[in-house]
């Protein structure tokens, strides 16, 4: 293999130092013309690139932000990293986008990475619900911005939706349409999004003058749509069955509407569906998805913004926010047919 020219390389090339070459890439205006030709023929002939890993190691900082989320998988988080990528390529900078698997091992193995790569910031969606991983991780001095999560505390930027209100929307429709009782295909119970749908749910039915009881609880370990043709199995089953079901998300909602078709139940006239998140695909399934929409993109633009607003702080005197976004709900048919 042949070897990378260097900067020493392209000095001897030139017939300068090697200042004057650092001088040609970083400051060229301190170079006279004639000399800065000559150095940038050199570079131009030799092939040079110039060590982007070397010059961050001087400077103690990349020019790399790193974005963590559940589940590459779920549309929801393509569009949070769509939004995130625009910001960061605005502001100069690459993205990292890494994926925990909702699994809290690979979470802190990857904030490990993003501490020996002195990453220039971090967006997590956190898998440990306990709040470890990025204790320890926050020891770097690594600002790092909560997305789709709330901050338990006053230490750091967040941008989440709120899901509460989410939930309300949801159950809140299918009541309208004359449903009184309701399944509920939850995810795993230590995710605060999934609790907060279930809230917001359990407040459209006190409002109804409905208890607790007409909410019927399908749980999943997963958010993904082979976990939501297992509930929907499962709903089947139920005796007295739900005529209407919201699912904490799409996918699950995808997989249940999957299993509904293949039983040959009607959607909406024998069970409506809800989902969350309003995926691309939701419009576009069998029977279109009534959904709640969150603005995924924005979350991301929002939360790369904050970052780089703390990574460029000096002074110390940047102000953690919380950003809380509103859901809106998009009916289409798999819940438009009053029951």
């Amino acid at each position: 293999m042949a070897r990378v020219a260097g900067i020493k390389d392209v000095a001897r090339q030139a017939g300068v130092s090697v200042g004057t070459v650092s001088n040609v890439i970083n400051r060229p205006e301190a170079v006279l013309p004639q000399t800065r030709a000559r150095v940038l023929a050199a570079i131009e002939e030799l092939g040079y690139v110039r060590s982007e890993s070397a010059r961050q190691l001087r400077a103690g900082r990349s020019r790399i932000m790193a974005l963590l989320v559940l589940d590459m998988g779920n549309p929801f988080f393509v569009d949070v990293a769509r939004g995130a990528e625009r910001a960061a390529r605005e502001a100069g900078l690459g993205v990292m986008v890494c994926n925990s698997g909702q699994s809290p091992a690979e979470e802190s193995e990857y904030l490990g990475l993003f501490a020996e790569q002195r990453v220039c910031g971090v967006l997590v969606t956190p898998a440990d619900a306990t709040g470890r991983n990025l204790e320890a991780f926050s020891r770097h001095h690594i600002p790092f911005v909560l997305v789709d999560r709330v901050a338990s505390s006053p230490g750091h930027c967040a941008v989440f939706v709120d899901d509460v209100r989410g939930g309300s929307l949801a159950v809140g429709h299918l009541l309208s349409a004359g449903h009184r009782s309701v399944a509920y295909v939850s995810g795993p119970g230590d995710l605060h999004q999934v609790r907060d749908r279930r809230e917001g749910a359990l407040s459209a039915l006190d409002r109804a003058g409905l208890g607790p009881e007409a909410l019927v609880e399908i749980p999943s370990g997963r958010l993904d749509v082979t976990a939501g043709r297992d509930a929907g199995a499962r709903l089947l089953g139920l005796v007295p069955r739900p005529t209407a079901v919201f699912c904490a998300n799409d996918l699950l909602a995808l997989g249940v509407l999957q299993s509904l078709y293949a039983a040959g139940v009607r959607v909406p006239q024998d069970i409506a569906i809800v989902g969350y998140d309003d995926i691309e695909f939701a419009a576009a399934a069998a029977v279109p998805l009534t959904s709640v929409r969150r603005p995924a993109a924005v979350m991301g633009r929002m939360a790369t913004e904050l970052l780089l607003q703390e990574a460029d702080d000096e002074n110390g005197t940047h102000e953690h926010r919380s950003v809380v976004l509103q859901p809106e709900l998009v009916v289409r048919a798999s819940s438009a047919t009053p029951h």
